[in-house]
């Protein structure tokens, strides 16, 4: 269900995503249908076989600047420092490119299991759940503008989700912010090769020729 959600939201942006290569961390960020993306290659990283790359997310072996589009489902969670995975995307991503994040809402029912001991050591109420206002400050910090924020599924997914479920679509329409699954469509701003410096002003000089300069050799001849 929480895939399917994600996909719905994404349907109408994928088309908005073009480029040459497309990088999804994480086995679930791979299985996100994609359809209508405007990316030639698409390449999945994570540590298991079916992986096109394995490899530690925040030691991406990738070059600077050479990924068009990634995709990061639910890894900033279960990161010891999500702050540091953040800039190693940012560092393969080009300016101009998108990263599209979905994350769990801390202030949603999701938080219920959280209270309770019986889910505090399940995926994912063992992981640490962050604002969505804190993942957009960072993405801020790092020079990326936020273009869509999505909030899915008002429910605390601790059982099935029931589509006809009355307490679900009141929550949805009396606290849209509360859903448990934020997606967060960011885009790279472009910025200079070299900093533009500022010009700076010629500052005058505050004194002036005396008036009776250059006179002097001309009242002497005169006195004679």
């Amino acid at each position: 269900m929480i895939r399917e959600s994600i996909e719905e939201v994404m349907f109408s942006w994928w088309p908005r995503v073009f480029g040459y290569y497309m990088l999804s961390l994480g086995p679930l960020s791979a299985k996100v249908d994609k359809t209508g993306v405007g990316v030639s290659c698409h390449y999945s990283l994570f540590d298991e076989p079916e992986a096109d790359i394995l490899a530690d997310y925040s030691q991406l072996p990738i070059q600077n600047a050479s990924v068009d589009a990634v995709v990061m489902n639910f890894l900033l969670e279960f990161e010891t420092d999500p702050y540091r995975l953040l800039r190693e995307v940012d560092r393969v991503l080009i300016s101009g490119g998108h990263l599209i994040i979905a994350g769990f809402n801390p202030l949603s029912p999701m938080f219920i299991g959280k209270m309770l001991p019986k889910y505090q050591q399940e995926i994912p109420w063992n992981g640490r759940f962050f604002m969505p206002s804190r993942v957009k400050d960072w993405l801020g910090l790092l020079g990326y503008q936020v273009v869509a924020d999505e909030r899915l599924l008002h429910h605390h997914l601790l059982k099935d989700l029931k589509t006809d479920s009355i307490w679900s679509h009141a929550l949805k329409s009396w606290l849209p912010s509360s859903g448990s699954v934020y997606v967060l469509v960011a885009r790279k701003l472009e910025t200079p090769l070299t900093p533009v410096r500022a010009k700076r002003k010629v500052k005058q000089p505050n004194w002036s020729t005396a008036p009776t300069a250059g006179r002097t050799g001309h009242t002497s001849q005169s006195s004679k």
